[in-house]
């Protein structure tokens, strides 16, 4: 009785991580001040890639400096607070950053592709 109650709790408590961990994922504030710009709280973007500028003017320029004080980084591809992957140099947004067991990306989100490039 009590190795089937540990099971249940274990379980429980898995479902509960798993809930948290997916949420955390989709509850990332991104938002589109321009067309051709979305930002999210640490950064902002455009068809060339994150933008200290854009972070400056929509952010304020503390989160600008913030942002670009950990030295040199590819701007050209990022991950939102929401967990979406953007690449300028396919000019695709996707559902996240990975790849699957066949080297492909997580599908196409058309919301953001079509906010950051005009589509």
């Amino acid at each position: 009785m009590k190795t089937a109650q540990s099971f249940f709790s274990l379980t429980v408590i898995a479902c509960i991580c798993a809930s948290a961990a997916a949420m955390a994922k989709t509850t990332g504030s991104v938002f589109s001040p321009k067309k051709g710009v979305i930002c999210d709280t640490y950064i902002c973007a455009d068809q060339k890639g994150v933008s200290k500028p854009l972070t400056a003017r929509y952010l304020g320029k503390a989160k600008a400096n913030r942002a670009f004080s950990q030295g040199s980084f590819d701007a050209t591809a990022f991950t939102l607070s929401n967990g979406v992957f953007c690449d300028t140099k396919t000019k695709l947004c996707h559902a996240d950053r990975y790849f699957d067991q066949n080297g492909k990306r997580s599908k196409v989100d058309k919301n953001m592709t079509d906010k950051l490039f005009q589509k």
